[in-house]
């Protein structure tokens, strides 16, 4: 069998190549060595430990069960199963639905979206920035932050319950374009087909992508792409001219200064020097105030676009009605070739001047006129249409509540807010408590980091946290804030002392990082332009190696192996033999034999 990295960089090499047609790539599945490596991949994953709607899990895996697998697709009698349906609650209070594939059906999965990553990954376009390699929401809002400068009008993209609403028959038709093996694409279909099983009761799908599928966020990109490429042709055709005009006053103000420039050169009189040098100077304050360019040139539009998963977001220097026809088009695209429907009351033309939200940030294009000022001191126009990433008041406030750690109240129309205490978490040891608000503080933080007013509004995040993790510690003692603050305040930090497992003695301190507002260049390389080319690192299949070696590591007897897995090394006990061991291992796994697998599930069961 051929080394699965071999066999994916010989699929990359053909990635960009727009008109190279893959054939035989079902055979791909054939290779057991490709299993291995999805299994090394997925085994980690604490959600495999919870069955799907065939009762497996990842647990005894073997050499065998994987060869099963394989002589099931080679024969083509391998059916998905239904995904299981169970519901996760949100942030607002609602509940969003998950389907929890059989392990099985992850393996088969994740595959076949190590294939299509090494088909598709090169011919995606760099405006897309959702479920990519070293891409996140960062670069997308990055982009956005370098390239729609001077914006005047945004197009805020919203596609109507666009993973449910993929349409099959168009998936199938972008796939065969690239893809000339019906056996790979009748494999896709059965898994767009396979449907989901919720209160006992099978339902089918007749569109979306699968429930919880590890192929479903590139099955998007592939559906997307079209679009895609759609808005770069629109953009090539809807761009024109290389600069904005200068405005007519500005021309002239320049063309004034540049005459007292030469009159300056040929001058030979000191006091009539120092009088023209004085007027230039009164000149140049005066271009300070005066627009450089023509904010309504119709020599000069610009279309920008970025895309994360199926949210995007337009840039357009041109007018209104521009934009709108924009919005049309793109809603008829959408409509008609990818069988989508925008949402017309979350797709939003908005003035650039006004925020636009996306991807949990509000931008805006900086119009204002106040002088700012070099490192040396010098006098500098204004940065006019710069891109501003602000965090909403109403976000932050989204998130304490989400956390349970804003009481919010009513008075006289006025709303006041309060830090208040999380009941729940009580029971908890208090390093456990400020641990959990660090974790959450910290989060917030990391996404937010590249806000412009992440200083003021992470001050503010931080003291309602700060705040209501001492009433939850007050709570747990009887005591006021006051007199927790007492007990554990440390100068300017408040510092918890625990011991950990071994009896060693720790501290856990409030974060005291600060809330700076990082530079892109903190976070990502500046290379980052600079398209890595499309190759596969893969990891070392060692559970297989460790199975292969048919050694059991409970009892030394050599034969045939399982895999046992834990969903968790930290919560174990070692009050079993096969306990003891993965604890003193540090490992979430052991390869055992048939009977000693067989013991320890019948332990489990009892």
């Amino acid at each position: 069998m051929r080394d699965p990295v071999q066999v994916l960089n010989a699929l990359c090499e053909h990635s960009k190549d727009s008109g190279y047609r893959y054939q035989r790539l079902y055979r791909i599945l054939f290779n057991e060595e490709m299993f291995f490596i999805a299994y090394q991949r997925k085994y980690a994953n604490q959600g495999n430990m919870t069955p799907g709607t065939d009762g497996r899990t990842v647990d005894r895996m073997s050499i065998h069960r994987i060869q099963k697998l394989v002589a099931s697709l080679r024969d083509e009698s391998y059916q998905p199963h239904p995904a299981r349906r169970v519901y996760i609650p949100k942030k607002n209070g609602t509940k969003r639905p998950l389907g929890i594939p059989s392990f099985e059906d992850k393996l088969v999965q994740e595959v076949v979206h190590m294939i299509l990553k090494a088909i598709y990954e090169g011919q995606f376009e760099d405006t897309s920035h959702g479920f990519r390699p070293n891409r996140s929401c960062h670069t997308a809002l990055r982009d956005i932050k370098v390239t729609f400068k001077g914006t005047r009008w945004f197009i805020e993209g919203d596609i109507k319950g666009f993973f449910d609403n993929i349409n099959h028959n168009v998936m199938i038709d972008i796939l065969r374009e690239r893809i000339s093996d019906d056996r790979f694409l009748r494999l896709i279909r059965k898994f767009l087909n396979a449907g989901y099983m919720e209160n006992w009761t099978y339902n089918n799908t007749y569109s979306g992508t699968p429930q919880g599928g590890i192929i479903s966020p590139i099955l998007a990109n592939i559906y997307l792409d079209k679009f895609d490429k759609y808005v770069k042709q629109y953009a090539e055709s809807f761009n024109k001219g290389k600069s904005r005009r200068l405005t007519t006053e500005y021309q002239r103000n320049r063309n004034q200064r540049n005459a007292l420039r030469w009159k300056l050169e040929a001058e030979t009189d000191e006091n009539r020097k120092a009088e023209l040098k004085l007027k230039m100077a009164e000149m140049r304050t005066e271009m300070l105030d005066i627009p450089a360019t023509r904010d309504m040139d119709d020599t000069f539009k610009r279309l920008k676009y970025i895309r994360y998963a199926d949210d995007f977001l337009i840039g357009v220097i041109g007018s209104k009605g521009e934009c709108e026809k924009i919005k049309a088009d793109i809603t008829t695209f959408m409509s008609e070739k990818l069988k989508l429907e925008m949402s017309e009351e979350k797709s939003l033309i908005t003035s650039a001047q006004e925020p636009a939200k996306f991807l949990g940030y509000e931008i805006t294009a900086r119009r204002s006129m106040d002088h700012t000022r070099t490192r040396c001191g010098l006098q500098r126009r204004p940065w006019s249409g710069t891109i501003v990433l602000n965090l909403s008041y109403e976000t932050v406030l989204k998130r304490l509540q989400s956390y349970n750690a804003v009481l919010i109240t009513q008075v006289d129309r006025k709303q006041t807010l309060k830090p208040s205490s999380r009941k729940y978490m009580v029971n908890r040891q208090g390093a456990d408590i400020m641990a959990q608000y660090n974790l959450e503080l910290r989060g917030f933080y990391n996404y937010y980091s590249i806000a412009d007013n992440i200083g003021y509004r992470g001050w503010k995040f931080n003291y309602f946290m700060k705040y209501s993790m001492l009433k939850t510690l007050g709570r747990k003692h009887k005591r006021t804030v006051g007199q927790i603050l007492e007990k554990y305040r440390d100068g300017t930090d408040v510092v918890i002392p625990y011991r950990d497992n071994k009896g060693n003695a720790k501290q856990r301190v409030w974060y005291n990082g600060g809330f700076r507002c990082k530079r892109f260049k903190d976070i990502y390389e500046d290379n980052y332009y600079d398209k890595a080319p499309n190759t596969m690192y893969l990891p070392a299949p060692t559970l297989v190696e460790r199975l292969r070696e048919r050694k059991c590591e409970l009892c030394g007897v050599m034969g045939d192996l399982v895999m046992h897995h834990v969903r968790n090394i930290n919560q174990l006990k070692a009050d079993t033999k096969w306990n003891a061991v993965m604890i003193k291992r540090h490992r979430k796994t052991l390869a055992v034999c048939q009977d000693c697998g067989a013991l320890i599930h019948k332990n489990y069961d009892q």
